[in-house]
């Protein structure tokens, strides 16, 4: 059987998933065996068809799924039968498949349907994919596909009157949102009825956020990202919060400025801030929520007010460029929540010449949980490498660590790289281009034309010196990197021509006011 694949080395599959996987490898003989395939073995049969590519098989086996629950997530992660893992697989022509099949579900099923939950959640989306054809369906396209399909079904009359629950994870920007609102509040009845675990949002405006959000069902919601392009004040934020709601939240990320004064708003002449204070206030009745993401957003001599009532401590927390002051930090350094940080990020402060003390006694807080640090554009140089490794040490569940950004010549970095080896945990280390390799007197922090204006063979060269260092440790397992403009991520690569025409539109405002305002000057 060539078609078949063979599993990673050292990963055994059983007997049954080995049937599942030859009958998969031939569509016409696995529709027409359906009838005489036991209902146990549904979900190794489509794994099987998903790990294959047989878009065909996976489109029958939903339309004619004789479970209760069909949790996406669960059948494509490692199994008794099959260890292979195969949710980093955002598989267009198999997920398309998932979509269309419970589609047919509910428009052939007839008392043969048994289907109440369709949970669609559990895919990881990734730079490089692994199916076959190689061709993704990430977040946003899975939305709208999904948005699609319920609009399809909401106007045909054949639909089966008891609703299939899809729980989704969401992505609506102003390419999809008329769509997605018109599947989330059916003027009917919705054969498939979407509940969203998580929501992220960009290119909206503040008005469009709130109404698909009071859509979406925000008491089941996880996981909410306010990203880029939605333009948001604290005024926004408090009214997102007070009038919502969202008591399940366990993550929460909002955009740049967010915490940024109404542009109408007058100081308190007592020097309060009673938008941030009954931000604050609406984030404590929140009893899960232990990640936020406030990077870009000023909140200098603020972060206990806006921490300090928080029920429940935080384990991810990003407070990049975030303007902090020592009252910040020594707020950080000594709150409940530093002792339970699992990721933080404080790129952007100049930690070790402004807050050495602080900074050290908050990652020796944090030393016990803290497994994800990025330090990025902080003015680490040569002179601070002695101290930055004495903070680190105590650090030895670390796993990840970024420090992209920062003037470091190759000699400090290999003498940093010496230190790191040290760390029994850590997997993964993403390091600036060492100074050395740029013209003498740059400065930093850099803009994209200047920090992709490198040496890049000496690069090479220095990079290679690091991983021998690393080598020489017994320490090849720890993953060396320098993304120049960020890592991958998937939303942005996803929708970014509509990002890239949002930003257009944004410029050729911007020179029509300019051009306008010049004329009144004259």
């Amino acid at each position: 059987m060539s078609c078949l694949q063979p599993l990673q080395a050292g990963m055994m599959q059983s007997l049954r998933f080995i049937s599942a996987e030859a009958l998969a490898s031939h569509p016409q003989v696995a529709q027409q065996s359906l009838g005489g395939v036991a209902h146990n073995l549904y979900p190794l049969l489509f794994k099987a068809s998903y790990l294959l590519e047989q878009a065909e098989v996976i489109r029958v086996l939903l339309e004619h799924w004789p479970l209760e629950e069909f949790r996406l997530g669960a059948l494509l992660g490692p199994s008794a039968d099959h260890p292979g893992d195969l949710r980093d697989r955002a598989c267009r022509a198999c997920l398309e498949a998932c979509v269309r099949g419970l589609a047919d579900h509910t428009l052939w099923g007839g008392g043969r349907r048994r289907l109440r939950v369709a949970d669609l959640t559990g895919i990881r989306d990734v730079q490089v994919q692994g199916c076959p054809c190689g061709r993704a369906l990430g977040r946003w396209g899975r939305t709208k596909l999904l948005a699609r399909t319920c609009c399809e079904l909401q106007a045909e009359p054949r639909a089966a009157r008891r609703p299939v629950e899809v729980l989704t994870d969401i992505f609506v920007t102003g390419g999809n949102f008329d769509l997605v609102v018109r599947a989330l509040g059916p003027e009917g009845p919705a054969p498939l009825r979407v509940r969203c675990l998580s929501f992220r949002a960009d290119s909206l405006g503040p008005g469009q956020l709130l109404h698909v959000l009071r859509l979406a069902g925000p008491g089941e919601l996880r996981r909410l990202e306010v990203v880029h392009n939605v333009r948001l004040h604290a005024g926004h934020v408090q009214q997102l919060l007070a009038q919502v709601g969202f008591p399940r939240l366990v993550s929460l990320t909002l955009p740049a400025k967010a915490f940024d004064a109404p542009p109408t708003s007058t100081p308190a002449p007592d020097g309060e801030d009673p938008l941030l204070t009954s931000i604050a206030r609406e984030l404590s009745r929140m009893t899960h929520l232990t990640e936020l993401s406030v990077a870009f957003s000023t909140l200098t001599g603020k972060l206990q007010k806006l921490l300090g009532p928080l029920r429940t401590p935080l384990k991810v927390l990003d407070l990049g460029n975030c303007d902090l002051n020592h009252a910040d930090m020594a707020f950080l350094a000594n709150c409940t929540h530093a002792a339970h940080l699992e990721v933080l990020d404080l790129s952007g402060h100049c930690l070790v010449d402004l807050f050495p003390s602080t900074f050290f006694r908050l990652l020796g807080q944090a030393a016990p949980t803290l497994r994800a640090l990025t330090l990025e554009e902080c003015g680490l140089a040569d002179r601070h490498v002695g101290a930055l490794i004495l903070a680190l040490g105590p650090c030895r569940r670390l796993r990840e660590l970024r420090f992209l950004g920062n003037p470091m010549s190759a000699r400090a970095l290999r003498r940093l790289f010496v230190a790191l080896c040290e760390l029994p945990r850590l997997q993964s280390v993403e390091f600036p281009v060492p100074s050395d390799c740029y013209p003498e007197g740059s400065a930093y922090p850099q803009d994209e034309l200047a920090m992709s204006k490198f040496d890049q063979q000496k690069y090479s060269a220095i990079a290679e010196d690091l991983r021998a260092v690393l080598l020489r440790a017994g320490r090849d397992d720890i993953r060396v990197s320098t993304p120049l403009f960020g890592s991958f991520d998937p939303d942005i690569e996803e929708t970014s021509n509509e990002l890239g025409k949002l930003l257009l539109q944004a410029f050729k405002t911007a020179l029509e006011n300019f051009s306008r305002a010049l004329k009144q000057m004259e």
